[in-house]
């Protein structure tokens, strides 16, 4: 592999985590004011719709192989987009913050490797499996505030059940990404799985609004809220992911998952003024740390130790 390449991949990872972090924080925010599938439905259908004029010619041209891949699309769409966010915020309203976090950050990256071992045959390094000790060890250290104690009495509930769930997906996903069909391309391939997440939540969305009879609670922030997930959470991240998924592999690119406690974080100190504890730049350089080891390869640090 070449080096612009894992140095695109890497960056384009880092994107993504920074935008998903803002997810959590602001997707939280309304659980009070829209039901969780109803949220997950509109983010997505926003993407959809955006994604139109960027990828309806292509999807023209591909027709033909878009048919040939359907089940691989289907899938695709059913792991990254249905479930995957429909989970977490399902999650959102039974678990506390510590369980949504620890349970959904660390789980996903293990599920990645095994399932990338197992059906891609990729290769399970000393170095990434150091990085992702490294990862595990810093994110336990920021959720858990240094305090053993806050783990010792972790206990699981409904909600760390649906976000064990949506961080098996999105492992999935990550698999089913790398295998691509290389015909399409990466425009055709996410505006159709954006379509077929979409139109398989709408029925449950549906559903959810009828049981609920109070509704969506329409206000500015809501739209803009949507619109943040729609284009950035969706459309942006996504492209960033499945091009550092090109480039550097499904094991290795899961890896920057467990930047997504780490910015959400410092966006927690920006926006709700919250204060940075010694126990968050430890755990922060825990990650950052664990991030460098799984992108490195031994004659790299090698070549590292000489220069310095």
């Amino acid at each position: 592999m070449k080096g612009n390449q894992i140095t695109q991949g890497i960056l384009l990872a880092i994107l993504a985590t920074i935008i998903w972090s803002g997810n959590f924080i602001i997707a939280r925010g309304v659980i009070h004011e829209i039901p969780p599938i109803a949220l997950a439905f509109l983010r997505w259908a926003c993407a959809s719709v955006i994604m139109i004029p960027f990828g309806w010619k292509s999807i023209k041209a591909q027709w033909q192989d878009i048919k040939e891949n359907w089940v691989h699309l289907f899938w695709a769409g059913l792991t990254g987009i249905s479930l995957f966010n429909t989970f977490v915020y399902i999650a959102g309203h039974f678990t506390e913050a510590i369980n949504l976090a620890l349970i959904g950050t660390t789980s996903s990256p293990i599920f990645s490797f095994i399932l990338a071992r197992i059906f891609l045959k990729e290769k399970i390094t000393p170095l990434k499996l150091a990085g992702l000790i490294f990862c595990i060890a810093g994110v336990l250290i920021i959720l858990s505030r240094g305090d053993i104690n806050n783990l010792i009495h972790f206990r699981f509930t409904d909600g760390d059940l649906w976000v064990l769930l949506g961080a098996f997906s999105f492992s999935v996903y990550n698999v089913i990404a790398r295998k691509k069909p290389v015909k399409l391309t990466p425009v055709t391939y996410i505006t159709v799985t954006f379509w077929v997440g979409t139109l398989l939540i709408f029925p449950f969305a549906m559903w959810e609004l009828y049981a609920h009879p109070t509704g969506i609670q329409w206000n500015v922030s809501l739209i803009l809220i949507i619109l943040y997930l729609g284009v950035g959470a969706s459309v942006i991240s996504f492209f960033c992911w499945n091009a550092a998924i090109a480039r550097l592999g499904a094991a290795r690119t899961s890896i920057f998952g467990n930047l997504i406690p780490v910015f959400s974080s410092l966006e927690a100190v920006w926006l709700l003024n919250e204060k940075i504890l010694p126990t968050h730049i430890t755990g922060m350089a825990l990650v950052f740390a664990g991030v460098f080891l799984a992108n490195k390869k031994p004659r790299e640090l090698k070549e590292i130790a000489v220069d310095i």
